[in-house]
């Protein structure tokens, strides 16, 4: 009895940890990453936040972390299903999606730090629904430009009407995120969309309609003003800070100004000047990379942005060892989101790119965010372990 139970324990542990399980198949420099990033995030938030926390100096790091465990154990949950439910559910989980963008606009949602993106909860927790919208419109996305084969075929490119299709339903996101409004998520959501159509393999021509009409909308709603003024102030403070000293130049000024001050290897984690004297505004959660380049150096704001380098190569490499066009499509289309949000986040702090309330991948602090970035690794992962020999 005893060495029939030793048996089954042997055979158990084979199964969890043995060469073919799951553990030993998992992309575990991705999830290395992420776990470092996070680590170094949480510190940065600390750091940022001691000073002024309304509960106690490590009452935001506490919260961060909670997060992170509640993230934590969502991706352990999707990375070990199989993925192909994503296609089955795309249309729920966009729906969901939709629904909570049209409740951040109506009397149920609220406005936190000046923007309008917000669904209290209770117990000083919040949820921001056009984070969730971010990995439901790559899976709904994926599933519209990869149709189901078709007598054992599947389609070289993607039909007219599932591509017109797929930019109504990006379309229809975008617009209720502008509601808000909310620009910084709105230039994500377009970015994953084109990105995710580029790699559907549509024709050049389509491509460069595309590019085209992007191009004429943007010259729209700049000439029309459809842009809030504070909007329009970032662009231009991004070509000349000096034009609004006092806001989004101010702003723009003390990023560079606090990653500038830390040289090579930084004043040191809760030394920085500027952090401390909250300088920088949000640097907690938007301008996060400025506590990184003031207290860590020049080879703390490298070892950041390497490790998210990690993350998206092997992201890339996932999606070119995918065996199905629909995973490959989420893939890419997590990649791009990532990689355009590390961007935009990154470009701002230093100057080449405008102000928007973009937070930083894995390290900004926020729940809805760490929520939906952790979703998005671990559907890479799900996808990494079903799309190599066990």
């Amino acid at each position: 009895m005893t060495e029939a139970l030793g048996v089954r324990r042997r055979s158990f542990a084979s199964r969890v940890v043995g060469r073919g399980s799951v553990v030993w198949r998992m992309d575990w420099l991705l999830f290395g990453a992420v776990v470092a990033l996070s680590a170094i995030g949480t510190l940065l938030v600390w750091s940022a936040t001691r000073t002024w926390s309304s509960i106690e100096p490590t009452g935001m790091a506490k919260k961060h972390v909670l997060n992170l465990l509640i993230g934590l154990a969502l991706y352990s949950a999707i990375a070990v299903t199989d993925y192909r439910w994503l296609r089955t559910y795309a249309p729920v989980l966009y729906a969901i999606a939709v629904l909570g963008l049209i409740l951040v606009i109506s009397p149920m949602g609220s406005t936190i730090n000046g923007h309008h993106s917000w669904i209290l909860l209770g117990g000083g927790f919040a949820l921001q629904p056009a984070e969730l919208m971010k990995p439901a419109l790559v899976v709904m996305l994926a599933r519209l430009l990869a149709p189901a084969s078709e007598k054992g075929k599947t389609k070289d490119r993607p039909r007219g009407s599932g591509l017109a299709l797929s930019l109504a339903v990006a379309g229809a996101a975008a617009a209720l995120v502008m509601l808000q409004p909310d620009l910084g998520t709105t230039m994500v959501l377009m970015a994953t969309t084109g990105a995710i159509i580029v790699f559907a393999g549509i024709r050049k021509r389509w491509v460069l309609a595309g590019v085209l009409l992007a191009g004429l909308a943007a010259v729209a709603v700049w000439s029309l003003g459809l842009l809030k003024p504070y909007q329009v102030a970032r662009f231009t403070a991004l070509i000349d800070p000096s034009s609004d000293p006092r806001g989004v130049g101010y702003n723009s000024t003390q990023a560079l100004v606090a990653i500038g001050s830390g040289e090579v290897f930084g004043k040191g984690l809760f030394h920085g000047g500027q952090t401390t004297g909250r300088f920088v505004p949000e640097q907690h959660t938007d301008f996060i990379f400025t506590v990184a380049g003031e207290e860590l150096g020049f080879v703390g704001s490298v070892t950041v942005v390497a490790l998210l380098g990690v993350v998206l190569l092997r992201g890339a490499r996932i999606a070119r060892m995918c065996n199905d066009r629909f995973s490959a499509l989420v893939s890419g289309g997590i990649v791009a989101w990532l990689a355009f949000q590390t961007l935009v986040n990154v470009g701002m702090t230093i100057g080449i790119m405008p102000i928007t309330g973009v937070p930083l991948p894995f390290v900004s602090y926020g729940g809805t965010a760490t929520f939906a970035n952790m979703t998005a690794v671990a559907i890479l992962q799900a996808i990494h372990l079903r799309s190599r020999p066990g």
